[in-house]
């Protein structure tokens, strides 16, 4: 049997011959030349480091949690302010039926004070306790002389001029309008300035 050069004569191949020779020192690893696999390995952050990507693929799943968490959060504060906002215009629909169902008694205490039978005596007390209680609850005149014309909470009958008021301005009012919250019970129904 012929040896090659490469070879050793004992049958045994060139590495394990290499591997018994002197260990590198770390100044000759680090000035060692890089081949074009481990170029490419420094530029792709898969091979370069098999855990990075798992650790990317965590803090994005993290991430997409934290999305979810956030937009479920916004979903909860949009539903509790839904619900407030209509409870609360269900609140004001329920008194603004109640309380319109009493108009005609107010309609009747006005048209009392303005014939002078309420100046005393136990109808005036129950009047005034009676608007007193309705105040509370929110009930709330509109129309009132001078007052710019508005159409969606006033009702104009006619145009009558008055001394002192604008154009545009009510000048007698008919029949007292209310409104609860923002709803409007009764429209007023007013006399307007021409």
């Amino acid at each position: 049997m012929s040896t090659s050069p490469e070879e050793p004569q004992n049958g045994e191949p060139q590495d394990q011959a290499a591997d018994q020779e002197s260990p590198l020192t770390a100044e000759e690893i680090l000035n060692a030349e890089q081949t074009e696999d481990a170029r490419a390995a420094d530029h792709d952050p898969a091979v370069a480091d098999p855990e990075s990507t798992g650790d990317s693929e965590l803090a994005q799943l993290a991430e997409d949690r934290l999305d979810d968490l956030r937009r479920l959060q916004a979903e909860f504060l949009n539903y509790k302010n839904r619900t407030d906002r209509e409870r609360t215009q269900l609140r004001d629909h329920v008194v603004g039926e109640v309380l319109g169902s009493l108009l005609p008694v107010f309609d009747d205490i006005d048209a009392a004070r303005a014939a002078g039978d309420l100046a005393d005596g136990p109808f005036a007390a129950i009047a005034t306790k009676l608007e007193s209680l309705l105040d509370k609850q929110g009930l709330e005149r509109i129309g009132e002389i001078g007052e710019a014309f508005d159409p969606n909470v006033h009702e104009a009958v006619l145009q009558q001029p008055a001394e002192g008021v604008e154009a545009d301005h009510i000048s007698m009012v008919l029949r007292s309008g209310f409104r609860v919250g923002t709803r409007v019970v009764r429209a007023a129904q007013v006399a307007v300035a021409p």
